[in-house]
């Protein structure tokens, strides 16, 4: 692969209670920096935004990931609030990852190392790669619902809270909480959230476009209701598509008319003390808060996972879920 000779800045905002602080990354990007630091590895697949190559960092032998974004198809552009004639529109997927990369980034969170502008082209992202992982999905299919290890499924289960408490901490949203965007590490079980190509930065205010899971089966209430939604009751009704897909090791609903009425279809019987009756009330909490719009969703959210009982007290979830907004 061959990259042009540019000077770029990544501009890349960095959560703040105005979300207007800017911090400025200054890189001379060059072919010869990446062939120096990176060997290119087989294609890993490839789609409608670019491809995807394994690659390894030569420092110190990490294995790592290199995406190229095709520009003829990015849409989720993003220019940062200075000016500059100088400084160009960046992917919303750069500026994200940028943003929950800093500072080291968090354990259950994919990390980006280093972007790379390819001129006439689009974009190249340099992933961090993990091991030994499968994700959520594929892990599903295979061995069916979770049952067999109640502590296997809803510790995956809280790491994924605990990764989205990170995630809203930075002034993010993802979008797109669903087992295929969660690898999981098959020996140490640790979690990782991935694919921040649908996301955006979070606010307190309706979203009217909708790029998460496009399975009709899977939208939340308020979107088939008014095309609208807020940020956090989506990701709680995500999150409820999540765990109901652990536990019964399928989609919990068939049309629009489960969705809006939040009556999810148990597939296989549940034991007892597993969660049939949070589900249904996770659902039904979000439809009211999401659909209904006279219930504050942030006290009530939290308030719901505190409530559920196969969330370690050692490891509390937060009002973090909820990070402050502006008014």
């Amino acid at each position: 692969i061959l990259y042009s000779k540019y000077v770029t800045a990544v501009h890349v905002f960095r959560y703040s209670p105005t979300l207007h602080t800017v911090k400025h990354n200054h890189y001379v990007a060059e072919t010869e920096h990446f062939l120096s630091q990176y060997r290119c590895g087989p294609l890993l697949g490839s789609g409608g935004f670019g491809s995807v190559f394994s690659g390894q960092r030569l420092s110190d032998g990490l294995h790592v990931k290199n995406t190229h974004l095709n520009k003829a198809v990015l849409t989720a552009l993003i220019r940062p609030r200075v000016s500059s004639d100088e400084i160009n529109h960046i992917p919303m997927e750069i500026a994200l990852l940028q943003q929950l990369s800093e500072d080291g980034g968090h354990p259950g969170v994919i990390r980006m190392l280093e972007w790379f502008e390819v001129e006439g082209r689009g974009f190249l992202l340099v992933m961090e790669r993990p091991l030994h992982c499968q994700d959520l999905f594929d892990l599903i299919t295979e061995r069916g619902a979770l049952s067999e290890s109640l502590s296997l499924r809803f510790a995956i289960f809280h790491q994924v809270v605990a990764a989205l408490q990170f995630i809203h901490s930075r002034g993010i949203v993802h979008m797109d909480i669903k087992d295929e965007n969660i690898v999981v590490n098959m020996m140490t079980m640790d979690i990782k959230i991935i694919d921040f190509g649908s996301g955006a930065l979070l606010k307190d205010g309706m979203y009217s476009e909708f790029q998460g899971n496009q399975n009709p089966c899977l939208q939340p209430p308020e979107w088939i209701a008014s095309k609208s939604y807020k940020a956090v009751p989506l990701t709680v009704w995500s999150l409820g598509v999540l765990l109901f897909g652990m536990v019964c090791g399928d989609i919990p609903f068939e049309n629009d008319d489960e969705i809006y009425k939040a009556c999810p279809r148990f597939t296989r019987p549940v034991s007892t003390g597993e969660p049939q009756v949070l589900l249904n009330r996770s659902f039904l909490l979000q439809n009211h808060c999401g659909v209904q719009g006279h219930i504050s969703p942030p006290t009530k959210i939290v308030q719901l996972f505190k409530t559920f009982p196969f969330l370690p007290t050692r490891m509390p979830v937060s009002d973090s879920l909820v990070p402050l907004l502006p008014a």
